[in-house]
């Protein structure tokens, strides 16, 4: 008789089910702007000036050019509806973008087909990418830090998935007093703009712990960065002193030990 080989074990995922299936749940939204992700586009703007001033530091790219980041290979993890992922491939970029909601996939992949974009959208998570040995120049994990099961190990895998001299782009939510206010009571409870539930204060994770789970993993922080919201302007912005609410922050991975 004979013996059928072992399957091979599936990888460790720092997905958390009932996180997904929120996400899952909202899905045909993404793309409306008056809708539930109503908060990102309002934010994306500022995440997007954020990012490709980290990227063009980084790699030496003239942001005045045509396709300044072309030749970069860019993973948008926890993709969403490809609100990061599109303005990336526009810049010239080779993007990638995955998420564990297949809804969240087949809206983006409409979407940027209808755009004319070329992106490799994947229903899929950052640690079955790693074990597939998938490495990127950039890895952006943006608002989905305080949303997996072990945000240690997920950005442990995240730094697995950028290539040496390569830099990850991380974004979330600082766990203090204001945040609760603003995240939680205003965008859920007072504009509900989300649905109530879509945040867990508890799962809000500090710049100074973000910073170490980065240095942890072998990352070394080179930035950190908040974005504030002015509710008289009604509008977002960078700032580098206020990091109270909405903050990203940047690490570069070193040369590996030959």
């Amino acid at each position: 008789m004979t013996e059928r080989a072992a399957a091979p074990a599936a990888a460790p995922s720092s997905i958390d089910p009932a996180e997904v299936a929120k996400f899952q749940a909202m899905a045909a939204e993404w793309w409306d702007p008056q809708g539930k992700f109503k908060p990102l586009h309002m934010l994306n703007p500022t995440r997007l000036e954020y990012v490709c001033a980290q990227i063009s530091a980084q790699f030496g790219r003239d942001r005045a050019g045509a396709l300044p980041f072309q030749g970069l290979r860019i993973l948008d993890i926890g993709c969403g509806g490809g609100l990061m992922a599109e303005p990336m491939a526009r810049l010239g970029a080779t993007v990638t973008g995955a998420d564990a909601a297949s809804g969240n996939i087949a809206v983006a992949r409409l979407h940027a087909e209808e755009q004319g974009l070329e992106i490799d959208y994947l229903a899929t998570t950052a640690e079955a990418l790693a074990a597939e040995g998938r490495r990127f120049d950039v890895v952006m994990a943006l608002e989905i830090v305080e949303h997996v099961a072990d945000p240690p190990a997920f950005i442990a895998t995240c730094r697995d998935l950028v290539v040496p001299g390569g830099m990850l782009i991380a974004s979330t939510l600082n766990r203090t007093a204001k945040s609760f206010a603003a995240a939680i009571i205003g965008a859920e409870w007072v504009m509900r703009w989300l649905p109530k539930g879509t945040h867990d204060w508890h799962r809000f994770i500090t710049p100074d712990e973000l910073a170490g789970m980065a240095e942890a993993s072998g990352l070394s922080v080179v930035d950190r960065c908040g974005m504030v919201f002015n509710p008289l302007g009604w509008s977002w912005s960078l700032s580098h002193r206020d990091l109270s609410v909405n903050y990203m922050l940047s690490a570069l991975r070193g040369d590996d030990p030959a």
